[in-house]
């Protein structure tokens, strides 16, 4: 009789253990990571997302920074450990850059990119007190100053840094670039006059041109900025040299199918939020969707390319 009430009871128990771990996703909170400090273009956008989020998500979502090492601690805490679909990272292409100048070693391949929200181009901007005009005057003054124009930028490995770096081989011209802790600071060092240029998107940018303290010289995208209607490409003038910090979500690899599905419908259910837009637009930055088929095909042409720029431009950390 005890041998038949111990089996009872253990097929009881057993059964109460696989419902525990058959638990629907999200069953607890998630933390959104950002590899960056608080304040800047990335940090702002995860927290516009966790917050448009919350009527789509039965659990809290946790917006955590966790900056250093050009991005790539902030990244190898997402993928450490199991890949349950708990830890969710903002995704950027410094996730492709970083990891070749070798620092970190997890790259853009540990992880299953969701959606992404916006797409905001490089931008060659100066002090608004400064002798340049225009971007031809700028690369000619570079040119006959070989490291004396200091150029500021996110961090070795971020977009900003890589597009000086690709602009400066385009011209033939040597840039002294100084990294900074993110764009608001190497914002702020050039408003600060601690360095002539920077190559910050012109996004984060923006609200220092319209008061009048930068000026804008060219942009790295494809076609002029909508509101920067005066402003070059360098494409336009012969230098085809296109860079732009996107912002997305991902999970790492190997995250539960549910996961991947639930964050697939709720990035949709946030774009389409009109809150959310309005937030992205007050933060001057530029709503651009991509599903996660599209999403992932981008960043893979993305990747290659990096792949065979990066060894190019000898980038050092």
């Amino acid at each position: 009789m005890n041998i038949l009430r111990k089996l009872v009871v253990g097929a009881l128990l057993g059964g109460l253990g696989i419902a525990f771990a058959a638990d629907p996703y999200p069953s607890r909170s998630v933390e959104l990571v950002v590899a960056y400090a608080p304040g800047g273009g990335s940090d702002n956008t995860a927290r516009a997302i966790a917050e448009a989020a919350k009527t789509h998500f039965s659990q809290s979502i946790v917006v955590m920074n966790r900056p250093g090492a050009s991005g790539s601690i902030g990244w190898a805490y997402v993928v450490g450990g199991t890949p349950d679909g708990y830890k969710l990272s903002l995704m950027n292409p410094e996730m492709m850059a970083v990891p070749l100048m070798g620092i970190g070693k997890t790259t853009i391949d540990d992880f299953q990119p969701i959606a992404r929200f916006t797409d905001d181009p490089s931008s060659v901007t100066v002090r608004a007190d400064a002798p340049w005009k225009t971007i031809e005057e700028f690369i000619a003054h570079a040119r006959a100053n070989p490291g004396a124009v200091a150029i500021s930028n996110a961090g070795n490995g971020t977009i900003p840094h890589i597009a000086a770096a690709a602009f400066g081989e385009k011209v033939n011209a040597q840039f002294n670039h100084i990294p900074y802790a993110g764009s608001s600071p190497a914002i702020m060092g050039l408003l600060s006059g601690d360095v002539q240029a920077t190559t910050v998107a012109y996004a984060e940018l923006k609200q220092h041109v319209e008061s009048g303290k930068l000026r804008t010289l060219a942009v790295m995208s494809a076609k002029r900025v909508a509101g920067l209607d005066a402003v070059p490409t360098l494409k336009e003038k012969g230098m085809d040299v296109q860079f732009s910090v996107w912002r997305g979500i991902g999970l790492p690899k190997g995250a539960p199918k549910e996961a991947l599905d639930k964050w697939r419908d709720v990035a949709r259910k946030v774009y389409a939020d009109p809150a959310f837009q309005n937030t992205i637009v007050k933060q001057s930055l530029t709503l651009s969707w991509a599903d996660t088929p599209e999403f992932t095909a981008d960043i893979a042409a993305q990747n290659a390319v990096f792949k065979q720029l990066m060894p190019k431009l000898n980038l050092k950390q």
